[in-house]
């Protein structure tokens, strides 16, 4: 265990290493999800979209987690470019914890979306969101547990592929319904009946479903336990199938 620690520490200190000396990659990332607190969130201001909370409280839980959605999921080029600069392979010939090299990986993608979604959610107190401190916490844990589930996934799927151009695709078809049918930016109860009932396929329903509640101050809810459930059992289905990519990739 305390191998398996440093390992990761130390993985987890080259990838950070990286992140810091491009600010440009921790702003940009931000900037999608942004642009739609700026431009969107003032289109809703007034509009009944929940029975409980303002607009603000229903459209920065989506926001938060498509940052993590998109963000994550495409943590996977990395990836492939170190594949086509051999840095894989000489990584294979160390005696590093193949856990490890996924989870000083994802620990880094995950500090860096939760850090973009504070600045996030700073934007979003300026313009008008109101939100308790303990709902915005348990708001940056789920961003953080997404980030992990999704990037090792990607990680993984990133192994399996030759080139971006098999990657980029697979991706955007999946991501994309994803956010539609998960009610991240409007909730899927203003959805007709069989397109709510469709919604429930989607793990991320719940979990933008307990932000939400979260968002409003309340904490005790089924949405809330669901939540939780699927963001738990995602994040070890993924890292198990991420660990074991990358054992049988020899990464």
């Amino acid at each position: 265990m305390s191998a398996l620690v440093s390992d990761t520490a130390l993985i987890f200190g080259r990838y950070s290493r990286q992140t810091l000396r491009s600010p440009f990659q921790i702003l940009f990332g931000v900037l999608m999800p942004l642009l739609y607190l700026l431009f969107f969130g003032p289109l809703l201001t007034g509009v009944p979209l929940s029975s409980e909370g303002s607009s603000w409280q229903v459209l920065v839980p989506g926001l938060l987690l498509q940052l993590g959605l998109f963000g994550a999921s495409f943590a996977g080029f990395a990836v492939i470019i170190e594949k086509n600069h051999g840095v894989v392979e000489r990584m294979r010939v160390t005696p590093v914890s193949r856990l490890a090299l996924l989870l000083g990986r994802v620990l880094r993608d995950a500090v860096l979306f939760v850090f973009q979604g504070v600045l996030l959610v700073l934007a979003a107190l300026v313009m008008g969101l109101r939100v308790p401190l303990v709902g915005a916490l348990i708001g940056f844990v789920f961003v953080g547990l997404l980030t992990l589930s999704l990037a090792a996934l990607s990680y993984a799927l990133a192994l399996k592929v030759r080139t971006p151009q098999e990657f980029g695709p697979v991706i955007n078809a999946l991501a994309m319904p994803s956010m539609l049918l998960s009610g991240l930016m409007l909730p899927m109860t203003l959805a007709p009946g069989w397109l709510d009932v469709l919604s429930h396929l989607m793990p991320f329903r719940y979990l933008v479903d307990a932000m939400r509640d979260a968002y409003v101050g309340r904490y005790a809810t089924a949405a809330m336990l669901y939540g939780a459930l699927v963001a738990l059992g995602l994040t070890a289905a993924a890292v198990t199938v991420g660990t074991r990519v990358f054992r049988r990739a020899g990464a």
